[in-house]
């Protein structure tokens, strides 16, 4: 779901709602948000809820499986970027005494988007947007920002 549709952002109240709010974005790369939507169900099933300690045992054995799952997008470098970001997003969260002031160490937004851009695979500066906004994090309104970033809003 974009800034520009009429879902109200809120702050998830688990490490595993951050989680799965970044990788929304990972998924929908290069995809339709219809196609995403339909399948999200499917997604977090397979990914268990999101549970960061859950995803980032995920083995070989377990992305083999994910990319034969019809219920998923498979796709296995956003399967394994899901894997991956777990690993760091629980790494961040101990470093930092919560993955929330992970977030608001940066100062400003876009020193937010270059770390999170840093320190997550398959985000880029789209995605991290999506996130930031999707996580109740200060974001530029969506029109400033496709203006600022070559795009037009839809």
């Amino acid at each position: 779901m974009s800034p520009t549709q009429s879902h109200k952002p809120q702050k998830p109240t688990s490490l595993a709602g951050y989680l799965e709010a970044l990788c929304r974005p990972v998924f929908s790369t290069g995809m339709s948000w219809r196609v995403v939507d339909a399948k999200w169900d499917g997604i977090r099933e397979a990914f268990e809820g999101f549970d960061p300690e859950r995803v980032a045992a995920m083995t070989d054995a377990d992305v083999e499986r994910l990319v034969l799952d019809t219920r998923i997008i498979r796709n296995r470098k956003k399967i394994e970027a899901t894997i991956d970001n777990a690993h760091a997003m629980l790494a961040l969260d101990r470093e930092h005494g919560g993955f929330e002031k992970y977030l608001s160490s940066w100062g400003s937004f876009e020193e937010t988007v270059a770390a999170l851009r840093r320190d997550f695979r398959f985000v880029g500066e789209s995605g991290a947007y999506m996130f930031l906004w999707a996580v109740a994090q200060p974001v530029p309104s969506h029109d400033e920002w496709s203006e600022t970033h070559g795009r037009r809003s839809a």
